[in-house]
């Protein structure tokens, strides 16, 4: 190891005096690397010779006009966006390899070059051939978007200086190295400064930048997480590979509201939006299976109906087993030994799984007392009417809360033909709903009056 270099944390930016298998500020394992300082800068230590431009803010108060935005026709991405994308804005994409952000990012840019936009696609991973296959599979060959394939830092901003885009895509960051970084391209150093000079070349260019970042085994997008503080927008593309549907989450929005989401089907022709996500996750659904239960859940500003699964089977001496697919595993330990401590219903020695059917992750409190109505029904084999949703949040004494947002769960629920809920008592239902209301204060309620046990 050389002077130069340092030894910092991938995770959390920590910098140690030499190497560990652990970071001693965040937890994290193998997250230490070697970490080259930028070569350039300012080195003297006066002060500066340009004074910043300070503005009262009561001269900014009457500036109440909505922002400008730059929508794409596709309408799952500009919800997601907030509206629309906001010109001289930096948005980051994370996702799993093969998940499909290519492909997605590929249809967004010949979107807004339809609208009359101009952007350009600029790849480190693959060949503009191959780019082109891609296009013409999606049906995408005619449309006027400018390809380009670099990895140097300083080509790629030339580049960008000359064409002058509205939209420019970098598919990826961690292909993008910079000389005067004394590191191989995607470490720390290299991602961090790649993505500084690319967003404050976009800002102060007045073009747009979507930055494409891959993610670690744990689901968060590599790096340093100080990515995700310079840019304005931060996007999750998700979904399990044995289901079609992929859904692009906002975590981070400037401009928007974070936490939407936008749902999309893969098929032989690309993505393809989904209007309705509620319809698509309760297809196909068991209705008069024991251990179902409809949860109305909120992502983002909409409301979005699916079903959880719960299966309780005789375990192994020992060896009891707790496997959760879309869910919190603490989450469920929790229910779990709530509905035994509160409510007398033991769970020792049985096997415990729990999915979220379509592959939608639930991160939301209020869909624990659908995970506890699918426990119940599935330990008991007594299953729930089928036009019956569910939703509520539990706390450790038993008691059942009011969750966000009822009028709008109900809402939902009644235009996809459910006639009752179960749900927390002194909940905002409306006058309206035209459901039939089933109030519980506590889990042992339901436990009693709804599937008789306890």
């Amino acid at each position: 190891m050389t002077k130069s270099m340092r030894l910092s944390c991938a995770n959390c930016g920590a910098v140690h005096a030499k190497w560990s298998g652990r970071c001693d500020e965040c937890g994290a394992w193998n997250s230490i690397s070697e970490d080259a300082p930028l070569s350039t800068g300012p080195r003297s230590k006066g002060l500066g010779s340009v004074r910043g431009n300070v503005v009262p803010l009561s001269d900014l108060a009457s500036e109440d006009e909505p922002l400008p935005r730059d929508n794409s026709g596709m309408v799952e991405l500009d919800r997601v966006l907030g509206g629309g994308l906001v010109p001289a804005s930096a948005v980051l994409v994370g996702g799993d390899p093969g998940i499909g952000k290519s492909t997605l990012l590929l249809q967004a840019a010949a979107a807004y070059a339809r609208k009359g936009l101009r952007a350009i696609y600029i790849s480190g991973e693959e060949a503009s051939s191959q780019i082109r296959l891609r296009a013409k599979r999606l049906g995408l060959a005619d449309a006027p978007v400018q390809l380009a394939v670099a990895t140097d830092l300083r080509n790629i901003l030339t580049t960008l200086e000359e064409e002058k885009p509205s939209l420019a895509v970098i598919d990826s960051i961690q292909t993008v190295w910079l000389d005067t970084v004394e590191s191989a391209p995607g470490s720390v150093s290299q991602v961090r400064a790649a993505a500084h000079e690319l967003t404050s070349f976009a800002k102060r260019k007045g073009f747009s930048v979507v930055l494409v970042g891959h993610v670690t085994k744990e689901g968060q997008i590599a790096g340093p997480r100080v990515i995700e503080h310079m840019v304005d927008t931060v996007l999750y593309f998700e979904g399990e590979r044995g289901h079609q549907y992929r859904i692009l989450r906002a975590v981070k929005n400037r401009f928007g509201p974070a936490d939407e989401i936008g749902v999309f089907e893969m098929t032989g022709t690309g993505l393809a939006e989904v209007a309705n996500p509620s319809a698509l996750f309760l297809s196909g659904r068991d209705a008069g299976s024991p251990g179902t239960t409809v949860f109305a859940g909120i992502e983002g500003t909409r409301p979005v109906l699916c079903e959880i699964q719960a299966l309780i089977s005789p375990a192994p001496a020992g060896s009891a087993r707790r496997s959760v697919v879309g869910w919190d595993g603490g989450r469920l330990a929790m229910i779990l030994a709530v509905l035994e401590a509160r409510c007398g219903i033991p769970f020792a020695g049985l096997d415990v799984y729990l999915n979220v059917a379509g592959g939608l992750r639930i991160t939301e409190p209020a869909a624990d007392l659908a995970v506890a109505a699918a426990l119940l029904s599935a330990r008991e084999d007594v299953h729930l009417p089928s036009q019956t949703v569910v939703f509520g949040e539990i706390g450790l004494s038993g008691m059942l809360r009011p969750v966000g947002k009822t009028e709008a769960r109900l809402k939902e629920a009644k235009k996809l033909g459910f006639e009752s809920v179960i749900l927390p008592d002194r909940s905002k239902t409306g006058t309206a709903t035209g459901m039939k209301v089933q109030m519980m204060p506590d889990l042992a309620t339901l436990v009693g009056e709804v599937f008789g046990a306890g």
